[in-house]
Formats: structure tokens, sequence, C-alpha cells
């Protein structure tokens, strides 16, 4: 079983080397994820060799393909899936520099075969992966994105991974443009909650620079996609005191409209640093705190605690965005205030909420949510919720404990 294959001749061979800034062009009428003996095929080919990478997911099951940047540019999904042992297909950039495949398996398979041909006349490549039918047991212990110190050296040169420098001075807020690249995000009359989100995240992050009291991060500044961990890293790196995440979701019936605040229901909130506990490096589980070396049961003590002031904190803004949204304007839903379990909540160490600006299958939020001008309302309403909320924590910083 080949869980992993990085391709790294490149390096040693100047035919592959010369042209490697630019991106790897996609044949796309050669290019198939094809059925084979029970099994499945995935066929790439591609105008140069690239660094690569290839694992399984469950839950659901799902292939993964990450390379140095490719161009999908005239590439389908209806053309390239020619498989019933795989249920769809999407592609896109991962982040600067990355670019992604993602198959849905119809049914657990595993990797068998993963190379990369490389002509060396001309330097066109061929990567093959090859995955054999499994037991669904079989599949779960092989599933996971595997560590590998030769990938992450590569990824080292990544533009996400530069997170801004601590200094004292302002309160740091992270504004996170949900979904992007490989990810849209809900889609209605040709709108992308991934691009209606990074508008405003740019526009909000801008707002609140221009205060003088508050210095904003974006979690991503452009459309490439960040996995929710990472985005949870990016803030916790530059110090942050709060993390706003907007998304603009779309329902298939009903007729929802207007904005709504979320925060982690507590159900979610212990099932999140059990999980975290898990799943995380020790060293990054909180901000400040070495949490190497210690188990499961002591990291999960200490974020738990360092939830005593940030869960009431997150609870705090959560309201100040809702009065903050209502006094510039912006239409809210029927239920405002909402908790429940999601992901991107999931941090201990400082006070997360997640804004949902509207619903992509109204009307009228669509058209608000796509113009710069009717967006100024709900810019002006998160800022001056957070200059709100922020005076009301420094006003109480005295009595926290130390």
């Amino acid at each position: 079983m080949i869980r992993l294959m990085i391709f790294l001749a490149w390096v040693a061979n100047p035919v592959f080397a010369q042209d490697f800034s630019a991106l790897a062009r996609v044949d796309a009428a050669k290019s198939q994820v094809s059925d084979l003996d029970g099994g499945l095929a995935v066929d790439l080919y591609l105008s140069q060799a690239v660094p690569y990478r290839v694992f399984t997911l469950d839950d659901p099951r799902r292939l993964v393909l990450d390379f140095r940047e490719v161009d999908w540019r005239g590439v389908s999904r209806e053309a390239m899936l020619n498989a019933d042992n795989a249920s769809d297909l999407r592609f896109g950039p991962l982040r600067p520099g990355w670019s992604r495949m993602v198959v849905d398996l119809a049914g657990p398979v595993t990797v068998s075969e993963a190379g990369m041909q490389v002509a060396e006349s001309t330097g066109l490549a061929v990567l093959r992966v090859v995955l054999d039918p499994a037991s669904a047991a079989d599949f779960a212990a092989r599933a996971g994105a595997p560590v590998d110190a030769e990938w992450q050296a590569l990824a080292q040169t990544d533009t996400t991974a530069n997170a801004p420098e601590i200094v004292d001075g302002p309160m740091i807020v992270a504004i996170d443009a949900g979904h992007g690249g490989i990810d849209p995000g809900a889609e209605r009359e040709g709108v992308r909650e991934a691009d209606v989100v990074l508008a405003l995240a740019i526009e909000v992050a801008d707002a609140i620079n221009r205060t003088g009291r508050m210095r904003a991060i974006l979690t991503r500044d452009a459309d490439f996609f960040v996995p929710l961990d990472e985005r949870m890293t990016i803030a916790r790196a530059a110090g942050v005191t709060a993390f706003i995440s907007l998304h603009a979701d779309a329902l298939e019936e009903g007729g929802a409209r207007g904005a709504s605040v979320y925060t982690m229901s507590q159900e979610g909130l212990d099932e999140a640093s059990e999980r975290m506990a898990e799943r995380h490096d020790r060293g990054d589980l909180l901000a400040g705190v070495d949490l190497q070396g210690n188990d499961d049961r002591i990291a999960t003590v200490l974020m738990d605690l360092a939830r005593l002031e940030t869960e009431p904190a997150g609870l705090r803004l959560a309201d100040a965005l809702v009065v903050g949204l209502r006094g510039a304007g912006v239409p809210l839903n029927s239920r405002s205030r909402r908790r429940a379990k999601l992901g991107v909540l999931n941090a201990p160490d400082f006070a997360s909420v997640l804004v949902e600006l509207g619903f992509l299958s109204s009307k009228a939020d669509r058209a608000a949510l796509s113009n710069p001008i009717s967006r100024a309302p709900m810019v002006a309403g998160i800022v001056s919720a957070l200059t709100t909320w922020a005076d009301a924590q420094a006003a109480s910083a005295p009595l926290l404990r130390q």
C-alpha cells in the first residue's frame, strides 16, 4: 500500500528544473478518472513534472492528490470523470503555489500504485494512481493525511505560512472569509459564497485597520482554500483576541433571509476539546502554552480552563455583533443568535464567532452581498460591534484571573 509519493527528480535534472516555476498544464483530452478491475485509476497528463502527494481520507471516503501548482483551464469534471466507482470529482487551487484534486469514492478502495513517468526529451509527465477494492475496516485504517518531512520542507515556501509578527499595540482580530479555492461554498445565480465573503472580509479588515484602535489579519486574501485547522493556526500565530468567520449560506427551500451570529454549542465545546487533543500538534493547541509531552487529559483540562475566559467573551462578541448589525440597518434573520457545533469555532484560546450575513438563496440578500455599496452597512455594523466589545473587554481586564 502506497499512501504518499513525492516526486523530486526535477531537482537533479535540468530538463525538469528549467521551467519549474511555470504552471504545469493538464492535458484535458487524455486525463481520466476511470474504473479498473473493480477499483479505480487516475491518469493525469501534465506538461511538466511536479512534486505531489497522494492519500485517502475517510468520512466521507475520498482520494486526495496535492500538487505544486497546476493549471486546470480546459479541464471539466464531466469529461474527466468516467467511473462508477467514483461519485464526484473537483479540483482547483489549494493555496498560493499549490493545487488539489479530490475524488469522492463510491466505496472503500486503497492506493496500490502511485507513480509519475517523465519523458526525458520533452519533460511531459504522467501521474498514475491505482486503487484496489478493500474492506471498510482496511480503508479506515489506512486513511489519513501522512506526515512527511520532505513535503513539509517544500510547503515552507507557502505565503500563507507567514503570519504577522506579534507586537505590543492594538488588539488583533482575525477576519476569516469562509470557503475558497476548491471549495466555493454556496452558489446561486452565478454568485459564489467564497467570492462575496472574501470581498466583505477585505472591506471589514480595511475598516478595522483604519480605526487605529485595532488591527485585522485575514486568514485568506485571495481565492484559495485554507483548511479549518490552518485558519486557527494563522490566527493563533498572529496573537488574535477575536476570530470572526464570515459566511453566506443558501437553502433549497423556504424564504429565509437576513444575518445571524453563531457561537459554539456547549456539546460542541466538550467534543471540540477532546477532538483537538487527539488531532492537533500539542504545540499548536493554545497560544503561549507548551503542551508538548502532556497527555490528552492534561491538554483537555488546559483548553477547558482557557475557555472559562474565551467562551463568555465569544458570547458577548456575538451579542455585540447582533446589536451592531441591527444598528447599521442590516436585515437580521428571525433567529439572529444561534449556537451550533461548528468546526471553525473550536479554538479555546480566543473568542470565536461565525456570522452568516444572509442567504444566497434570497434574491434580496444575494443582491446586497454582491454590491460593495450595500455591503457597507455590514462592514459598519461589524466594526461598531468590535469597537464596543473591545471597550468592554478592556474595562473588564483587571477582573480577569491572572
